[in-house]
């Protein structure tokens, strides 16, 4: 864990570079309107019911899933509290600067640049080694003590945010169904060149 805790400054810039672009393809996918990623489905139908902003309730919700690793015994690290922190930020930022577009096409292009600015972000982020996010180590905690497999517990929390942020108000459409396709093979492109930068694989990505 005290190597979670433990950088440099070019790590640790490189670290919140990663999470502010994380949470620029999030807003991408918030202002595209055609669907969000599932967690921030969940974050849309909170705001919706307490009228706070979506990147207040992502910050809230990420600390929340903190909580839940006490009993499943996992560690943070400081690129778990910073990404607690800095992805909400950056969500809020972008959504205060940037408007919606109005045409489909530039929607579904805001898509999918949202999902790839995801994944490069990811890829930058997890190859710091400080530790995973919130959510990652939520469903590898999980995983370690159900014995699940990691697809399933992943796929199983995904649904349930899903449908409960749904049921609160938050945006599902196509945009959801782009990202849960596309996420995957988006991060383990951007992970594989971080590899080629000579940066360390990640062993899960949030």
């Amino acid at each position: 864990m005290a190597a979670h805790w433990r950088t440099d400054a070019p790590t640790l810039a490189r670290l919140l570079a990663g999470l502010w672009v994380f949470g620029i393809g999030e807003a991408c996918l918030i202002l595209a309107t055609l669907g969000n990623s599932p967690w921030t489905v969940l974050a849309e139908g909170v705001s919706e019911q307490v009228h706070v902003g979506i990147g207040a309730v992502t910050i809230a919700l990420s600390f929340v899933v903190l909580l839940l690793w006490i009993p499943l015994g996992q560690s943070p690290g400081l690129g778990t509290m910073l990404n607690a922190i800095v992805v909400g930020l950056a969500i809020s930022a972008t959504l205060a600067l940037v408007d919606p577009l109005g045409g489909l096409v530039m929607r579904g292009a805001l898509v999918l640049g949202g999902i790839a600015l995801v994944g490069m972000g990811s890829g930058v982020y997890l190859t710091c080694g400080l530790g995973p996010g919130p959510r990652d180590g939520l469903m590898t905690g999980l995983h370690q003590r159900t014995g699940r497999s990691l697809r399933l517990v992943r796929t199983s929390l995904e649904v349930s945010v899903t449908a409960a942020g749904f049921a609160l108000g938050g945006t599902v459409g196509v945009g959801t169904l782009a990202f849960a396709l596309l996420i995957g093979p988006s991060v383990q492109l951007f992970v594989g060149l971080a590899g080629g930068l000579g940066l360390p694989a990640p062993a899960a990505a949030d």
